[in-house]
C-alpha cells in the first residue's frame, strides 16, 4: 500500500513537473507583426515626381519615402514663388521647402533630391569652377534650412551608356545588357575631353574639401553614385568611382559622415565583388548615405553583364539587407532600375511612348510593384532574423 502511494505520488509530481509554469515561460515569446518600418530601421524609397495621383501610386505600395530630381521644383500653384529651371544651381530654400511640403501633404517624406549634372566645370577642373562650387555650397545651406537630409550626385567623366542594349527574360521580361565591346574604343567627345585617374581624383579632392565642412555644418550628407557601368575606360577618360578601391578612397579624403556613397549592390556585383561585404565594410563605418536595390548577372566582371529581374541574379539581397540592419543603417532604400513587363509594355503603348525606366528593357510601375514587393519581403525577414 505505501508503495502504491509512493509511485502514484511521483508519477503525479512528474504530471505536475511537466505542466509547470515555467515550462510554459521558456518558449520564446511569439514576433510581433507585421514588421514596419520605424525610426531603427531602414526606409524602402521610390521616385516621387509628379503630381498627387503619382504620390498616391507610390503611398498604396506601402512607401513612405520619396526622392526628387534637380532643385528645380516648382512652389505650386504654378506661378508663385521664385521657379527656377530644372538643375539650375543653386537650389533655393523656398522651392525645396515646397517640395518637402508637398510630399508631407501626400503622407510621405521627401528625403534625398539628386545634384544632377549641372557643374561640368568642377568634374573636369576648369576655370569656372569656383563659381559652380560657390553654388553648390549655397545648395547644401538651402537643403540644410529647408530639412532636406540627404543629397546625392554623380562625378562621371563620361557615363558609359552607350554599352546598354535591350535583353529578353524569362517569358519575355525586359533586361538591361551591358557589353563594353560596343563602346570601348569610341573618342572622347568635344565638350568632355579625356581625362586621366589622377586629374579626376584632384578634381574630386577640391571639390569634397571645399563641400564637406558645408555639408557637416549644414547637417546635410551628400551620396555619390559609383560610376555606372564601371566601364574600365569610358571615352578616353577613368572612372574614379569604377572600383570598390575607388569608392574606399573617396570616404578617406575627407573623413565625414556628410562624405558617404550611395552604396549600389547592382553596381558592386557588376565589378566582381562580394555585395555583402562590400555593404558590411561601408555600413560599418556609416558611409552609406543611400542604397540601392537591385540585382545582376555577371558574364565579365566590368564589361559584360545584364541587370535581371530582382529575384533571379548573382546579388545576395538577403545577405545585404541583413547587414544593412546589423550596422542599423536608417536612411533610404531605392529598389531601383523595375524590369518591364508586359503590363507597362501595353500601357506605354495607350501612352505612345515606346519605353520608361531611360534604359533598354526598363520597366514602370508595374516593375516598381514587383521590387517594392521583394525589397520589403527582404526587409522584413532580415529585421526578424538579425
Amino acid at each position: 500500500m505505501n508503495r502504491d502511494l509512493s509511485r502514484r505520488n511521483l508519477i503525479q509530481a512528474a504530471g505536475a513537473t511537466a505542466f509547470a509554469p515555467a515550462a510554459i515561460s521558456a518558449a520564446p515569446p511569439p514576433s510581433q507583426w507585421p514588421v514596419i518600418e520605424g525610426p531603427g530601421t531602414p526606409h524602402l524609397a521610390l521616385g516621387g515626381g509628379g503630381d498627387e495621383a503619382a504620390m498616391r501610386r507610390v503611398k498604396q505600395l506601402g512607401v513612405n519615402h520619396v526622392l526628387g530630381g534637380g532643385g528645380g521644383v516648382q512652389t505650386p500653384p504654378a506661378g508663385r514663388g521664385q521657379d527656377q529651371p530644372r538643375n539650375q544651381l543653386p537650389w533655393l530654400e523656398a522651392n525645396i521647402r515646397a517640395a518637402i511640403d508637398r510630399a508631407k501633404a501626400n503622407g510621405l517624406t521627401l528625403y534625398n533630391m539628386m545634384l544632377e549634372n549641372s557643374f561640368p566645370n568642377t568634374i573636369y577642373g576648369r576655370p569656372g569652377r569656383d563659381e559652380e562650387i560657390d553654388k553648390i555650397r549655397q545648395t547644401i545651406r538651402a537643403a540644410g534650412k529647408a530639412g532636406l537630409p540627404v543629397i546625392e550626385y554623380n562625378f562621371y567623366a563620361h557615363r558609359a551608356m552607350e554599352g546598354y542594349f535591350e535583353e529578353t527574360g524569362r517569358a519575355g521580361l525586359g533586361h538591361t545588357g551591358f557589353d563594353y565591346e560596343k563602346m570601348k574604343g569610341l573618342p572622347p567627345l568635344p565638350e568632355e575631353g579625356a581625362h586621366s585617374l589622377d586629374e579626376m581624383w584632384n578634381n574630386m579632392t577640391y571639390f569634397l574639401k571645399a563641400v564637406i565642412p558645408v555639408a557637416q555644418e549644414s547637417h546635410v550628407r551628400l551620396a555619390l553614385h559609383p560610376n555606372d557601368p564601371p566601364a574600365p575606360i569610358s571615352r578616353g577618360s577613368g572612372q574614379i568611382m569604377g572600383t570598390v578601391a575607388g569608392w574606399k578612397k573617396l570616404i578617406s579624403i575627407v573623413d565625414s559622415p556628410s562624405n558617404g556613397i550611395t552604396f549600389d549592390c547592382g553596381v558592386a556585383r557588376e565589378m566582381g565583388e562580394d555585395p555583402v561585404e562590400v555593404c558590411r565594410y561601408f555600413a560599418s563605418r556609416d558611409r552609406i548615405n543611400h542604397m540601392h536595390f537591385r540585382n545582376v548577372r555577371v558574364i565579365k566582371p566590368y564589361e559584360r553583364y545584364t541587370e535581371v529581374a530582382i529575384d533571379e541574379g548573382q546579388v545576395n539581397l538577403f545577405g545585404v539587407m541583413k547587414e544593412l540592419v546589423k550596422n542599423k543603417y536608417t536612411r533610404t532604400i531605392y529598389p531601383e532600375h523595375p524590369r518591364m513587363f508586359d503590363y507597362d509594355r501595353e500601357y506605354n503603348k495607350l501612352l505612345g511612348a515606346t519605353r520608361s525606366g531611360g534604359y533598354p528593357g526598363g520597366g514602370g510601375y508595374t516593375g516598381n510593384v514587383f521590387n517594392v514587393a521583394y525589397a520589403r519581403a527582404m526587409m522584413q525577414a532580415a529585421l526578424e532574423s538579425v
